[in-house]
């Protein structure tokens, strides 16, 4: 892998050809180690993502007494714990990877109890993400968890030496779902860890609902499936999770979606590898969005390609990105080069990532001599006569999908750079190499 500068210049290109295999999904990733960590016995995990998020929830893991370690190339091996880590007391630092601080937060909390004590912290950035709601669902599950600094955000304390909750919502257990859909998930996967074990209702709009979705087709995969209701779930009494021997992850549906809008911008075709139609993520939606915008697009089992639109140029579109809020941004650049205004809604979640995705991407794009429009929760984007050379480089805010969505310009004869282009580490640390890869 290429090493990085501060700021990478990417020439004008006008072409992009080839075929990517994809790294692992950040979101299965996360979620499988924790799952095999909470089983009873051993998991092979096949193509787990290398990057600075999957290390963290590596590194606390550890921490905590789970024994992790290589099980032949490409192959990582997790020695289950049965649902109760042998370390009771640590201090973990878990980055800015919200895959990894928020579930571990209800996994700890559940099975906390007298001899448990944990600290749980980040990176400046973590520290401004909400967490409130899924703290507000914790403690009424009777579990003990304080916050160390400010009231809603991280860092925070669990253990006995933390006045409990009181269960004061009966049997059920409500939690809001507008904020970000990783609460929900969080809760879920601990859930069962708790005696009784609560059950849980959404309150309100659940956004990013595929990923909830992974949440739970994850957990019928180690052998624990929910009762669902509505917006109700409830998890057996008695069931725990049990390793299913071998488990594959799936490419990154998020990251296919720079590689396959750019073999719709420019020439084309290119082919993603590692997710197709079998997949179990909500972001290999993207596919139908770039038909939308008149790309030619095919799916099969396992693999995805894209190509530009037969004799015509991409068009506008308005779209409810719910399902798919990361790879929203990529239609976000795309939009620079289509025919009429594109509008994305239903993206409010952007506001409590890595970093204010909705502020960031409108001040980027008018770098470009684009007209933006940055509501509440929608980004309306009217492309210019004549996309232009970017004054100043493209800043990313330490936010790996601001890194990457905007190489796809360079595409399209424009010369790009990208300041702090390290950030992709969080969860593509090869993007780059790969990028170089099919541009021509």
């Amino acid at each position: 892998m290429t090493p990085l500068p501060e700021s990478l210049q990417l020439p004008a290109r006008s072409r992009a050809q080839g075929t990517v295999a994809l790294p692992g999904s950040k979101s299965i990733s996360n979620r499988v180690l924790l799952l095999s960590a909470l089983a009873t016995g051993n998991t092979d995990v096949v193509g787990l993502l290398d990057s600075d998020d999957t290390r963290v929830m590596l590194q606390a893991l550890a921490r905590l007494g789970v024994k992790i370690e290589p099980a032949g190339e490409g192959v990582v091996r997790v020695e289950g714990t049965g649902g109760e880590f042998p370390v009771r007391q640590a201090d973990l630092f878990l980055g800015n990877a919200g895959t990894a601080f928020r579930p571990l937060t209800a996994a700890l909390a559940m099975m906390s109890d007298a001899g448990c004590e944990y600290r749980l912290a980040g990176v400046p950035r973590m520290h401004e993400r909400p967490i409130g709601d899924l703290v507000d669902a914790l403690r009424r599950a009777g579990c003990a968890v304080r916050y160390l600094e400010t009231e809603g955000y991280p860092p925070l304390a669990i253990g006995a030496n933390v006045r409990r909750g009181s269960i004061d919502a009966g049997p059920v257990v409500p939690i809001r779902g507008s904020v970000s859909s990783q609460f929900l998930s969080a809760f879920l996967m601990a859930m069962h860890l708790a005696n009784p074990a609560p059950g849980v209702e959404v309150v309100g709009e659940l956004i990013s609902k595929p990923y909830v979705d992974i949440t739970v087709n994850l957990m019928a995969r180690f052998g624990v499936e929910l009762l669902r209701d509505g917006a109700r779930f409830a998890c057996p009494q008695g069931a725990h999770y049990v390793s299913p021997g071998r488990i594959q992850v799936e490419g990154d549906a998020s990251s296919a979606s720079y590689f396959l809008a750019a073999g719709a911008l420019a020439g084309g075709p290119v082919r993603v590898t590692g997710v197709g139609h079998a997949s179990i993520q909500g972001d290999v939606q993207f596919a139908g969005a770039l038909r939308q915008m008149g790309a030619q697009v095919t799916l099969g089992e396992d693999w995805i390609e894209a190509a530009p639109p037969a004799g015509a140029a991409l068009k506008g579109i308005t779209l409810d990105c719910n399902h798919i809020p990361d790879a929203a941004m990529t239609l976000a650049v795309l939009a620079l080069f289509a025919t009429g205004a594109t509008t994305l809604t239903h993206i409010a979640s952007w506001r409590v990532k890595e970093t204010d995705r909705l502020a960031a991407m409108a001040t980027e794009l008018r770098k470009f001599g684009a007209t933006v429009d940055e509501g509440v929760d929608f980004l309306r984007i009217v492309p210019p006569s004549q996309p232009v050379t970017p004054g100043t480089g493209i800043d990313t805010y330490d936010d790996h999908r601001i890194a990457m969505c905007f190489s796809l310009p360079s595409l399209r004869g424009i010369p790009v750079t990208i300041n702090d282009p390290k950030c992709v580490a969080k969860t593509f640390p090869a993007y780059f190499d790969v990028f170089r890869g099919i541009a021509a």
